[in-house]
């Protein structure tokens, strides 16, 4: 397995929820790679914006990979959700969605994230606006694979969605779509609220075929270790099923982007056996 650390793209002005690292894109790619992460989840909001040869460049220089586009940004700063209260924010969402799989595709990473940004259906109408959310994203994955990217449904707790909390009912939404370029995106923060158990939604989703990215965040949504989840546990289930894919850092930047960056990299790298990086001092901000 592989980790990666959630940044924004450097036209984002300033910080957004759950991005981590501080400073200029370029000083971010710098201490990701100092601490030893293998790639980056780049959240990203008007994709039109994003200068992809440069950004692709910068990432390979630092002998980094683009795990995944996050969508989250987009639903938090302009509003746009697939389901959404009238039919002009959810035709906008629909645009910027595949405009965000052609930013993957153009940055050569593999997934598009869906996880917020789906909306919520009590603002469409109820539950007969799942219909149209099916026909949204199966025309999406059909765009995505005609781009080779993969799109991931993202199951989020009760408090922050009212559809798909878990990775069964990801799998429903999945088996509506019927479409081979979607998958899920499992996080251990909304899988501790949600799920009976976290080792038996790993495994399900892994026997699905459809468990292709993992989001770590404690049960408190600081990094891990600092709360109550067996990271240990999770990662010795992870590697028993044969998940060989990215754990990706999306939680809260506390007591600060770089130090939530830290704490993550260090605990996880010696869960999952790797060396440690060189001990050196992260950049300055202003790099």
């Amino acid at each position: 397995m592989k980790l990666a650390v959630t940044i924004t793209t450097s036209n984002v002005e300033g910080s957004l929820p759950l991005a981590l690292l501080a400073g200029s894109f370029g000083r971010r790619l710098q201490a990701a790679a100092r601490l030893g992460y293998d790639g980056v989840e780049l959240m990203v909001l008007r994709p039109e914006e994003v200068n992809t040869a440069a950004v692709r460049a910068q990432v390979a220089a630092h002998g980094l990979a683009i795990a995944a586009i996050a969508s989250g940004g987009i639903a938090a700063v302009d509003k746009l959700t697939l389901l959404a209260a009238d039919a002009e924010t959810s035709r906008r969402a629909v645009a910027r969605l595949h405009a965000l799989i052609d930013c993957a595709a153009q940055l050569g990473a593999p997934f598009v994230t869906l996880g917020s940004f789906r909306g919520q259906l009590k603002l469409a109408g109820g539950q007969c606006a799942r219909v149209g959310l099916v026909d949204q994203l199966r025309a999406a994955a059909e765009h995505a694979a005609q781009q080779n990217v993969r799109l991931l449904v993202e199951p989020l707790n009760r408090y922050e969605t009212d559809i798909v909390y878990t990775a069964a009912e990801g799998l429903e939404l999945i088996d509506e779509v019927q479409h081979s370029h979607l998958g899920l995106l499992l996080d251990t923060f909304h899988a501790n609220i949600e799920e009976p158990a976290l080792d038996t939604c790993f495994r399900q989703a892994m026997a699905a075929g459809r468990l292709w990215h993992v989001h770590l965040g404690d049960s408190n949504r600081l990094a891990p270790g600092q709360g109550h989840l067996d990271f240990g546990r999770i990662v010795a289930t992870l590697q028993a099923i044969g998940y060989a894919g990215y754990l990706s850092a999306e939680l809260l930047a506390r007591p600060d982007p770089d130090t939530a960056a830290a704490l993550t990299a260090s605990y996880m790298r010696r869960l999952l056996g790797h060396d440690a990086p060189p001990a050196q001092a992260l950049p300055g901000k202003g790099t």
